[in-house]
């Protein structure tokens, strides 16, 4: 039942842009969006990067027009890790990791 109405909530917000915008006012963080697209009944591996307000996905092609959705396909995001930018080849940057969605969208949790 929460679910149901978590992820009716969900629907009503963009996740990708209301994170985008809190990373635009935090420009030293990196946050990675890993899940999934549904297409054709089959997943497809699905892993987003968000930095300086922008995203950019290593995947699938997105939607650099900032009046649409970076992505029209059906997705949903089952991880998100936070990252202190630079990116590094180590792991001594990473900060946090969490699988709700809503999470981030605290920007407290950013810090």
């Amino acid at each position: 039942m929460e679910e149901t109405l978590l992820s009716q909530k969900m629907a009503e917000i963009d996740l990708i842009k209301s994170l985008e915008q809190i990373s635009s006012e935090i420009p030293d963080r990196v946050l990675k969006l890993k899940g999934f697209i549904l297409k054709e009944n089959q997943k497809e591996q699905l892993e987003i990067l968000i930095f300086r307000g922008y995203s950019s996905s290593t995947t699938h092609p997105i939607e650099i027009d900032s009046e649409k959705k970076v992505i029209t396909l059906t997705y949903k995001i089952t991880n998100f890790k936070l990252y202190k930018a630079p990116l590094t080849e180590t792991e001594e940057n990473f900060i946090r990791e969490n699988e709700n969605s809503v999470f981030f969208l605290n920007q407290k949790n950013w810090i």
